[in-house]
């Protein structure tokens, strides 16, 4: 019989790393639990890491573990209690002529260039905006667990593409990327729907969205898909039960 320490999850070690500039506040430091080695990271494990707040990035996988800040707030969408909202029913009407296919994480020129069109647009001097194709493989394309890639097209265009994991309790939506010309489309909110509609299809429970951060409008929206679970202190709970993310 295998005992605790055989298992991989038990075998991961953890590290911080050095502070570095917030993304997502400004004049604030930065720091990273980092779970490694990366190879014992698998789909099982990875849905254990996922369930304590971590994410990834490519092969990298951490949290956040910041010196003075708690503010980001690991959240997901218990799918079969959500309801969309009166907006988003809209949304998804305006969306309703997409073509969404699941496929394996290949590289597509296509996918490329509407992806630098994004950051372009979108996240302008952050550096993604910069990104080679090798920065984008491994960014995007790079996995060891059960991801793929959902790719919606309009009359045979991509607009846009989401980048999903499968665990063993729900999907994780990784990132997602789209057209900025069609602003009006929603696009965003679209793609989210169409995980929380592709989670509860496959039966699962729960989409995992990252972080949830109040004070920051590139990652406060996901306070709209409700109900909202967020975890604090180890514990899933009602986002809205909470006061808001600590200083």
């Amino acid at each position: 019989m295998s005992s605790l320490d055989d298992l991989p999850i038990f075998r991961l070690q953890f590290y911080l790393t050095a502070p570095y500039p917030c993304s997502y506040l400004p004049d604030l430091r930065a720091r990273s639990q980092v779970a490694a080695p990366g190879t014992l990271i698998d789909t099982t494990v990875y849905s254990e890491l996922v369930r304590m707040g971590f994410r990834r990035s490519g092969h990298h996988v951490y949290r956040p573990r910041c010196d003075r800040c708690q503010a980001c707030t690991p959240v997901r969408v218990p799918v079969d209690r959500f309801t969309p909202s009166r907006a988003q029913r809209r949304c998804q009407a305006r969306n309703a002529d997409l073509r969404l296919e699941l496929k394996p994480l290949v590289f597509e020129e296509t996918h490329y260039r509407l992806y630098r069109r994004y950051q372009a647009a979108r996240h302008a001097g952050g550096g993604m905006d910069q990104d080679d194709r090798e920065q984008f493989r491994a960014f995007l394309l790079s996995s060891r667990v059960d991801s793929a890639l959902m790719e919606f097209s309009l009359d045979g265009e991509v607009v846009m593409v989401a980048l999903t994991d499968r665990l063993r309790d729900g999907l994780s939506a990784v990132y997602t990327f789209y057209e900025p010309d069609l602003g009006k489309r929603g696009l965003g909110t679209h793609g989210v729907l169409s995980q929380i509609r592709l989670t509860r299809d496959m039966g699962l429970p729960y989409l995992y969205l990252g972080y949830w951060i109040g004070a920051c409008p590139k990652m406060a929206y996901k306070h709209h898909f409700q109900p909202l679970e967020a975890l604090r202190a180890g514990v899933w709970q009602p986002l809205e039960n909470l006061d808001g993310p600590p200083a």
